[in-house]
């Protein structure tokens, strides 16, 4: 039986504190050195830190990086129960405009096209997304076909946050000592790097960054970023004959050395990929920007090696040094992390079938903070957080399916299922 009962005015905190985080611009940036990537990120940091502070957790702290961490203590006599976390990121993806996002909420949704933007007719519709079939019946939150929604991450943030406030006002539900956690950048690969494993002080953890109901992943991509710069020369177009070297031609050619079918949009389950994010040329120089990657380890080392190999071979074709290649990792597959620790993921499951939620285990085309964080030392699977439709203006989400994590963050910690 459900421990959750959503009763109108937790329906109500849980939907205007998302509308609340989605509505604050916190867009992060590639290329930015410094953590977090973009002085905006702080907006909603220090908003959640205000939050947590008065629903009543202790030890809440917000470090010069934005990295947030708060507590809500032990209601147990005798706690010999593992302090469990739960992490999000509050950063959306630099892909597609993440500022002045102007929710929309459609309730009872019928299966219906959403005309998002009378403007621009811009709609969303089943007819092109068959998800939407499923949430008849709910409440969905959308964008106005301008921006991206957010709800990566920041439906995970309401959920966590809400699921706290939730336990510090019902003692009855008794449970261990939590940990809660949100990050900067995780949308730019960056999100754990700074991440103080030993102060957040759990023995393992969850994040709520997935997709729709019942997601729960312990399996991702291996990631990485490469970078690759052609060096042209700019020459009077009137006179460069036997001169000019075109960088924004030859990040072109470039661009076509690699396999036309092994893109984002040909690949499917554990197929890994090469993705080129932007270019930025001119005839002097050129700017390719990729992300690599791929669930086995060998083939992702494979990967690097071959754009390594693609980049000498330019060279040889056009000169040495025309060409330029810096590969950074960005994290690792997590699965291996959890060798002999799956009784965390079984707990997960557990929570769910509590809340009427039948999981599906699945490996994430994709990676989250959780992925680092299980190499620093912290065991952290991936739990769904409700969004559909990520990085872009047809993303949604069901007020319904943020209420089930809500509850399976109630289920996870309670004292009865451990």
């Amino acid at each position: 039986m459900s421990t959750m009962e959503f009763n109108s005015m937790w329906r109500e905190k849980l939907l205007n504190r998302f509308i609340s985080y989605v509505k604050i611009y916190s867009t992060s940036d590639a290329e930015s050195e410094t953590t977090p990537s973009t002085k905006r990120q702080l907006d909603i940091a220090n908003y959640i830190t205000e939050e947590l502070k008065k629903i009543g957790l202790e030890d809440v702290s917000i470090d010069e990086h934005g990295y947030i961490m708060g507590y809500v203590p032990s209601n147990l006599e005798n706690d010999n129960l593992p302090t469990i976390g739960f992490i999000s990121h509050y950063d959306t993806s630099p892909d597609f405009s993440g500022e002045d996002v102007k929710p929309q909420i459609w309730e009872n949704y019928q299966g219906e096209d959403l005309v998002l933007n009378k403007e621009t007719n811009f709609t969303l519709s089943p007819s092109r997304f068959e998800s939407l079939k499923k949430y008849v019946g709910q409440t969905l939150i959308t964008t106005d076909g301008n921006t991206l929604l957010g709800a990566d991450d920041k439906a995970g943030c309401a959920e966590i946050v809400t699921a706290a406030e939730y336990l510090i006002a019902h003692p009855e539900i008794k449970h261990g000592r939590i940990a809660v956690g949100f990050t900067p950048d995780e949308e730019i690969g960056r999100g754990a790097h700074k991440f103080d494993v030993a102060k957040f002080g759990a023995e393992f953890a969850y994040t709520m960054d997935g997709g729709e109901v019942g997601e729960l992943e312990y399996e991702n991509f291996n990631a990485a970023g490469a970078v690759v710069k052609i060096h042209g020369l700019s020459v009077h177009p009137g006179y460069a004959y036997g001169k000019m070297i075109n960088a924004a031609l030859l990040a072109s050619e470039f661009a076509q050395m690699l396999p036309v079918n092994e893109t984002p949009s040909t690949t499917k389950g554990f197929e890994g990929f090469y993705h080129l994010m932007d270019i930025n040329a001119d005839i002097a120089e050129a700017k390719l920007q990729y992300i690599i990657r791929d669930h086995d380890e060998e083939k992702f080392e494979a990967r690097k090696k071959f754009m390594e190999e693609k980049v000498a071979d330019f060279n040889k074709k056009h000169g040495e040094g025309t060409a330029e290649i810096e590969i950074k990792e960005q994290y690792r597959n997590m699965k291996q992390q959890f060798e002999g620790k799956m009784h965390i993921v079984d707990l997960a499951a557990k929570a769910m079938k509590e809340a009427g939620i039948e999981p599906k285990i699945k490996a994430i085309r994709g990676g989250t903070d959780g992925a680092q964080l299980s190499y620093m030392g912290l065991p952290c699977p991936n739990i769904f957080a409700g969004g559909i439709n990520f990085h872009g203006p047809y993303e949604y989400v069901a007020l319904e399916s943020m209420m089930k994590a809500t509850e399976v963050i109630v289920n996870i910690v309670k004292k009865d299922i451990l």
